[in-house]
């Protein structure tokens, strides 16, 4: 983690983050944005695009930037290196981790996560296998709850039929182009 940490400097927000980004910025509605990933790219391009007070961004799988006390569940910011042994400012008896779901730990935010999808009117897809659970699962509550469905991807992916629309090539060409017609 502490490698990929050093990497986020290197990186930018790309034509995909700055379309969700412009979205957020003249979206009338509520709007909730979900990434599986640990990056702060989506943090980045927002950052300089006022949203909307119904604009909310979860980071499911947490983030690289954040450290978690192991003993008090306490989250703080960490752009640095983390040992394993790194003492918790937070309680005594704890370490920090990074602030990142592991396999076989559940998913942060779900309740929020399942109310946002209980209320959609439309659920993207963007650039996922749609294969690990349970984000691959999310398209099915959404529909349950009447959205329409588009799938975002480089290929259509197995789960393509669950979709009531597909977009299909790179996210950076395809996304600001969808986003711009709705």
């Amino acid at each position: 983690y502490n490698a990929r940490r050093r990497q986020l400097a290197e990186v930018v927000p790309n034509p995909a983050h700055r379309a969700l980004a412009d979205l957020a910025a003249r979206w009338q509605g509520r709007l909730t944005l979900v990434t599986q990933n640990v990056d702060d790219l989506h943090d980045r391009a927002h950052a300089d695009v006022p949203t909307g007070p119904g604009f909310s961004l979860i980071h499911m799988h947490g983030e690289l930037l954040k450290a978690r006390c192991t003993a008090s569940g306490t989250v703080c910011g960490w752009p640095g290196d983390l040992t394993p042994a790194e003492p918790s400012p937070f309680h005594p008896a704890g370490v920090l981790r990074p602030h990142i779901v592991w396999f076989g730990e559940i998913p942060l935010e779900m309740p929020r996560i399942e109310a946002a999808l209980a209320q959609a009117d439309l659920f993207l897809s963007i650039g996922t296998s749609g294969a690990v659970y349970p984000a691959a699962g999310f398209v099915r509550a959404a529909r349950a709850a009447g959205a329409r469905t588009v799938e975002i991807n480089l290929e259509p992916t197995k789960g393509r039929g669950v979709f009531d629309d597909g977009v299909y090539g790179p996210a950076g060409e395809t996304l600001p182009a969808f986003l711009a017609d709705l």
